[in-house]
């Protein structure tokens, strides 16, 4: 299973998402610290739950952040993410 969906599994799991689009952007990062030669190290996270409402954009990170704790201690280096609540502006 790659990195991009074990992440995809656990967020699924813990937040059950109405939309989650995970998207690998190592390849524009190749030859940069951090950057692994195999890719699946950078990763942008658009994701909207309702787990999110009444939660600011740090405490939603953080909850993301503790979520994929394992990806991000072992080979994600980079993750960018886009956390709202249903019904809000993107």
């Amino acid at each position: 299973m790659s990195v991009r969906e074990k992440m995809e599994d656990k967020l699924n799991g813990a937040l059950s998402p109405e939309e989650l689009t995970i998207t690998d952007e190592s390849h524009l990062h190749a030859g940069h610290g951090g950057a692994h030669p195999d890719g699946e190290s950078h990763f942008r996270i658009h994701i909207v739950s309702a787990a999110f409402e009444g939660k600011s954009r740090v405490e939603r990170h953080r909850m993301i952040n503790e979520i994929l704790a394992e990806e991000l201690k072992a080979r994600v280096h980079a993750l960018a993410v886009k956390a709202y609540a249903p019904g809000e502006g993107r």
